[in-house]
Formats: C-alpha cells, structure tokens, sequence
C-alpha cells in the first residue's frame, strides 16, 4: 500500500468547512479556548494558510471562542478579511466588535446566512458544537483538520457528543475512502 497523498489545495466552492488544528487526542482548544499549545506549528506544506485565506468567504464561530478571541482581525494572523458571524444565545450583551455580527437564530438559518455572506467562497465553521450541531443536521460539507503533534489531555473536544451515535466519514485523499489513517509519532523528551 502506498503512502496516503496529502490533501488537495482547498477550494472556494462555497462549501460548509468545519476546518480546525486538532490535537492527536481530538482536542481543538485547551482549557478556556487556550491556543497557546500551537506555537511553533508548522504548515503541512507551502502556502497552506494563504490558502484558506483565498477560500473562505465568511466564518461561523460560537460565543464562548468569540470572548476568547473577540478580534476577528487576527483570523489566519490577520491576513483574512471578510465576516464573521457569532452565534449566541445572548447577542444583547455582545461587545460592538468591527466586521462580526452576533446572530441569535437557528443554526441552519446562521449557515444560510453565512453562506450569503460568503459569496460563494467557503463558509469556515469554527465552533465545535456548532459543527456537531450542523454535522447532526446534514449541513456539514467537508471536514477539513490539521493533526498537531501534541496531547492536550483536556480542553475543548472537536466532536464531543457523549451517548450518541458513531458518525461515519469517507476520506477524500486517498483511493480507499475507508482506509484507516496511520500516523506515528514519539515523544520529545525534555532537554
């Protein structure tokens, strides 16, 4: 068996794009949205932020990562500009914030939303419990993650949905969309 070929380059299809950097042990977020476990990280291979920064015409975030991160310039190191929408529950108490509107809606109705918004580039979902919500409703179009070579052992879970069902996936680089991936990895020991 050949080695698995990397993903294709993103396009802007004006796809729903669940789309995170996710510690080996499914983490997307540390404790409180902590982010500081992705220093250092490196890209899979050239331009790769470039091109999401190219492909992604809107984003859907939760509240909780909105007050941890409440400036949509730094999206992608501040290189992408566009707009970010935050679903929540409380929009009332939300702080004016530059190019994000706060939405309390359905969250089919934030995706149709978004995707308006998007202009037919990809609406980016950065919200673990609304992309298992959106994933439980069939409006998922693809899952888009980058495995960082780290264990977090707690934090905020990509998919974290305790007594529900298996919910099964096809690989999209590779012939085989049931291949099981293999990855290897050791740990660096301190010097």
């Amino acid at each position: 068996m050949a080695s698995l070929p990397d993903t294709e380059p993103q396009t802007a299809a004006g796809k729903v794009l669940w789309h995170f950097s996710m510690s080996l042990d499914g983490f997307v977020a540390g404790p409180n949205h902590e982010m500081g476990w992705l220093a250092g990280v490196t890209a899979s291979r050239p331009d790769l932020i470039q091109e999401y920064v190219e492909t992604t015409g809107a984003v859907l975030g939760g509240r909780d990562g909105f007050d941890a991160y409440p400036d949509a310039g730094t999206t992608y190191g501040g290189a992408w500009e566009g707009q970010v929408f935050i679903l929540t529950h409380h929009p009332e108490d939300a702080p004016p914030t530059p190019d994000t509107t706060f939405l309390n809606c359905d969250v089919a109705e934030a995706v149709r939303i978004g995707l308006a918004a998007a202009g037919g580039k990809n609406l980016e979902i950065l919200s673990a419990s609304i992309g298992r919500q959106l994933l439980e409703r069939g409006l998922i179009d693809e899952i888009d993650l980058h495995i960082v070579p780290v264990l977090l052992g707690d934090g905020i879970r990509l998919f974290d949905n305790p007594g529900g069902s298996p919910v099964r996936l096809e690989l999209l680089n590779g012939d085989d969309p049931s291949v099981e991936i293999n990855v290897r990895y050791r740990p660096v020991r301190p010097a």
